[in-house]
């Protein structure tokens, strides 16, 4: 099969259910088809946890967050679950002129449902990511991409977010900030 395909490394296979039911192996494909399209970078203070850039092919996981957690004794990675989401929300958001709030509804539950078919808590999975939102969201920010995309952040009208990053003189912020 050419690598060009969605998913090289596995034949199509005929699912015992009509393809378009949600499948464990279709969300699989699907994330793995997000993974091959986007560039991860985790050397950045990224407000939220994760984030992207303006034009969407870099998705950005912040420097602080722990690359995996522990459920029920099971190691399990989280960048391909926070890259899923943010590849959803910012293609939502560019495509369909969504509010960054409704983008994130949507990319939320397919995060969920993407951590619930690798079978782990979705319980433990939040509940690991929010002690880290709480801990990256006090911090000062000191090294933040220049391309990263401020729309959510313009959206959920956080001044007190928007006035650090403008304190901590990003590369490009100020004439970004005047965008509408």
């Amino acid at each position: 099969m050419p690598t060009t395909s969605c998913h090289p490394l596995a034949p199509h296979r005929k699912l015992r259910i009509p393809d378009w039911y949600v499948s464990t192996l279709m969300l699989e494909r699907t994330v793995d088809a997000i993974l091959r399209r986007v560039t991860l970078r985790r050397d950045y203070d990224i407000p939220y946890l994760a984030g992207y850039s303006q034009d969407g092919r870099t998705i950005y996981i912040d420097r602080h967050l722990p690359r995996t957690f522990t459920d029920k004794g099971r190691t399990v990675e989280v960048d391909r679950y926070l890259i899923l989401h943010e590849a959803v929300e910012k293609a939502l958001i560019d495509e369909l002129d969504l509010h960054y709030l409704h983008a994130h509804q949507i990319a939320t539950r397919a995060e969920e449902s993407a951590v619930r078919a690798d079978r782990i808590s979705w319980r433990a999975y939040d509940r690991f990511m929010q002690q880290y939102v709480k801990a990256v969201g006090d911090e000062r920010l000191h090294h933040v991409p220049a391309d990263l995309d401020l729309k959510p952040y313009r959206d959920e009208h956080d001044r007190d977010l928007m006035a650090r990053m403008e304190k901590a003189e990003l590369p490009g912020y100020a004439t970004r900030r005047r965008k509408p």
